[in-house]
């Protein structure tokens, strides 16, 4: 029997590649993107308050009614726009499905998707699997700022999506409210939706506001923004994301959505929602000072950055001053030889384009940080 090939992604994601041999050689795992600091007790606690509550069955399949509401609010209170709960917000699996189930939702075979690269490993194949083609665009290193002619050739009458990610995995760049205006210049008088990938919304450094698709009247009536709990709330284990359309795309959303999961933890959504009727910690300024702890460590190394993550768990890091061997095959000596995991930025292009960067996850505590750097201060140029 013949398998059919949905996408053109091979093996395993690179992820799951670099935390596999972190673990076989007892690495410190700096690559994928999940803290090791433990999440908010209160918040664990209300876990376990809503089992003994008997929040144990279903939860309705666009997610507890409390929990949409508790987002409606939190976005009225944050970014002064105003979300219906009922026919705006669907609570999902994470922001991965979310991102899934939206592609899903617009796309047909031979539609294009226009894709920024470096770019999340899961746009393309997600892209792919439902028979449309991506078309990439580089962003413009080291700034990964968008080069708006580029995009502009890129649309065709075949093209049914951009995806935004912002701030950006892996570079940590923030687009600017100028850009959603760029963005809306190409796509008024077309039929292009917008996917937003906003799962580090809340992680924004150096004074520097987050501009939601959300806030720009004109391009939400065709946008799904996406968002990630894990990501704020530091328990990516929880896996519970959402989805925020305009009523019409929310529809196809969630008939989509029906039938991948129905449902979605119910305790866990309980818990979240409780817990954000709370005063909430400032989650933005405590990952700022670990980043700028990361980066004062990398001062005493050979490796050097072109610029400071402005948001997200991640700092992209050149090793163009300690060798000139491709970067997987860098990370992979990194892991095997000096005990410290990262990952490669070609992983993130279709071409697997090779800039001589890495990048590091900060988001750990400060001891593991440390840790890391006490390997890393003994590599140098000629070890390699």
């Amino acid at each position: 029997m013949k398998l059919p090939r949905k996408h053109s992604a091979e093996g395993a994601t690179i992820f799951t590649v670099m935390s596999a041999l972190a673990q076989q050689h007892n690495a410190i795992n700096l690559s994928q993107g999940f803290p090791d600091f433990p999440i908010d007790e209160r918040l664990g606690q209300l876990v376990f308050e809503a089992t003994n509550k008997d929040f144990n069955q279903y939860a309705p399949m666009p997610g507890l009614p409390v929990l949409r509401e508790a987002i409606a609010k939190d976005f009225a209170n944050r970014y002064n726009v105003e979300v219906d709960p009922d026919t705006e917000v669907t609570i999902t699996p994470g922001a991965t499905y979310a991102i899934y189930t939206a592609f899903t939702s617009i796309l047909q075979a031979g539609d294009e998707v226009i894709v920024l690269e470096p770019a999340y490993d899961s746009y393309i194949p997600n892209i792919e699997t439902n028979g449309a083609k991506a078309i990439v665009v580089s962003l413009t290193a080291p700034s990964f700022s968008v080069d708006w002619d580029k995009v502009r050739d890129a649309i065709t009458d075949s093209t049914k999506a951009i995806i935004i990610n912002t701030p950006h995995n892996p570079t940590g760049a923030v687009w600017s409210k100028e850009d959603w205006d760029k963005l809306a210049d190409l796509v008024r008088d077309t039929e292009i939706f917008i996917l937003s990938d906003e799962v580090y919304e809340q992680l924004i450094f150096d004074g520097k506001q987050h501009n939601t698709v959300l806030q720009h009247e004109e391009l939400r009536k065709r946008s799904f923004a996406l968002y990630s709990f894990g990501k704020v709330f530091h328990n990516t284990g929880w896996k519970i994301g959402y989805c925020i359309a305009p009523p019409e795309l929310t529809q196809a959303f969630r008939r989509i959505h029906q039938f991948l999961c129905f449902s979605v933890n119910t305790p866990a959504q309980y818990a979240l929602a409780t817990y954000m009727q709370g005063n909430l910690p400032a989650v933005s300024n405590m990952m700022q000072l670990k980043r700028d702890f990361f980066l004062e460590l990398l001062k005493g190394t050979d490796f050097f950055i072109h610029q400071p993550a402005s948001g997200s768990y991640f700092q992209t890091v050149s090793y163009a001053n300690i060798s000139d061997i491709p970067d997987f095959e860098f990370a992979q000596w990194l892991t095997k030889e000096y005990g410290v995991a990262t990952i490669p930025i070609s992983a993130f292009y279709g071409n697997k384009k090779d800039d001589k960067l890495i990048r590091f996850c900060f988001a750990k505590k400060e001891e593991t940080i440390k840790e890391a750097f006490e390997k890393l201060a003994r590599l140098k140029p000629e070890t390699v």
